[in-house]
């Protein structure tokens, strides 16, 4: 097993996937060896002005990239942390979800809110998807908003596709709580003229290595408009100190985005737009060009969705993917065991109702799709299911 994370050595999308293969012509899921290659000298010139420095917790890398972030997703504030499942948990606990709590969210997104609702002894209240988007089925949240108790909605723009956030607005209006938006696959996905992570009252992002903004290691960050929140949060992050050593606030920990991590970010930030651009390229021509009837591909979409996975649907799922390999291209699941089947909720009695996102689980399949892949490479996958 993967000693950072627990996943397979297979190169993954959610794994580090660095490992360059002995066939040089196989395709990798993701290629983190060719990204580096790609930003090598802005981010060596980052790591050579945080060393020269010699301040590598909380100091001027990390608070210009929280000024820049904020900027770029169009919100005012920006609390840097240790990783995007700490910024759902930390940003959840800012808006006051806690023990007893009862937050709706999605079963088909790896878990990951689900680790934070645990964390804060809240009770994860699932909405089954829309079988099209992946994303939460707005007629179902609306069933839930007016039949249930609920303090928060969390909402997952899953693939990197942007969800309809003036509509889950509206609905969550309806009860009266607020909206967390869990922007780990979205970073600059656009929709109304508006950037992922600046409709709700706070979003998290991951900057792990893959996403389409990634760091060299593990960070995330919470963006907010409520500067309360943004005070809350610097709190939560450093053990929830008012003033150094001295603790006012309870349920924090040590959460810190280093300097490290938030200088690279920083030269990484202007190429994301391009990145995106690239991925969304090649997303397109998946969808245009994948042909096989036994293989349903997501739509052509605009700046709403930032491609950071390419996911469509086959019912014979483990044929296509031996038929890809064969062909010399790794393909992953993403994901393939829904939380409410997860082991530590087996005695919450959360399985029913969620049909979609049970059957998807059965049948996604995760294609290359990363700024580096060649057209050439593009084509080859294309050819490979096409010729199935």
């Amino acid at each position: 097993m993967h000693p950072l994370d627990g996943y397979s050595p297979c190169p993954s999308t959610d794994g580090l996937g660095v490992g360059l293969d002995e066939a040089a012509d196989r395709i990798l899921i993701n290629d983190l060896a060719r990204h580096a290659r790609s930003t090598e000298s802005v981010v060596q010139a980052a790591v050579e002005r945080v060393l020269k420095r010699g301040w590598y917790v909380l100091g001027e890398e990390g608070e210009s990239f929280e000024r820049d972030f904020a900027d770029y997703c169009g919100t005012t504030h920006c609390v840097g942390v240790a990783n995007g499942t700490d910024a759902i948990e930390l940003g959840l606990r800012a808006l006051g979800v806690g023990t007893g709590s009862r937050v709706a969210t999605v079963a088909n997104a790896g878990f990951y809110t689900t680790t934070a609702l645990l964390a804060l002894g809240a009770l994860p209240v699932f909405v089954d998807v829309n079988w099209d988007t992946k994303l939460m089925d707005l007629a179902q949240l609306r069933r839930v908003v007016d039949g249930e108790r609920l303090d928060a909605i969390v909402v997952t723009h899953l693939f990197g596709l942007l969800h309809d956030m003036e509509a889950v607005l509206a609905i969550a209006a309806r009860a009266g709580v607020p909206v967390f938006e869990d922007c780990a696959q979205a970073h600059g996905a656009v929709r109304d003229g508006r950037r992922a992570g600046g409709f709700g009252a706070a979003a998290a992002f991951s900057f792990y290595p893959t996403k389409n903004l990634g760091a060299l290691g593990d960070g995330g960050a919470v963006v907010t408009g409520d500067a309360d929140v943004a005070t809350q949060l610097r709190r939560l992050r450093q053990y929830g100190w008012e003033s150094k050593y001295q603790v006012g606030l309870g349920g924090g920990r040590n959460s810190r985005l280093d300097e490290l991590q938030a200088a690279v970010l920083r030269a990484k930030l202007p190429f994301l737009d391009g990145w995106n651009r690239r991925r969304r390229d090649i997303a397109t021509r998946y969808s245009q060009e994948i042909t096989h009837p036994r293989v349903q591909c997501p739509p052509v979409h605009g700046e709403e969705f930032v491609a950071h996975l390419y996911v469509v649907v086959c019912d014979e799922r483990e044929a296509l993917r031996a038929r890809l390999a064969g062909a010399g291209v790794a393909t992953d699941v993403h994901y393939p065991v829904p939380d409410h089947r997860q082991r530590p909720l087996a005695d919450l009695g959360l399985r029913q109702g969620l049909a979609a996102t049970d059957d998807l689980a059965g049948s996604v399949v995760t294609l290359p799709c990363y700024p580096e892949l060649s057209d050439a490479e593009v084509t080859r996958v294309i050819s490979s299911i096409n010729t199935w």
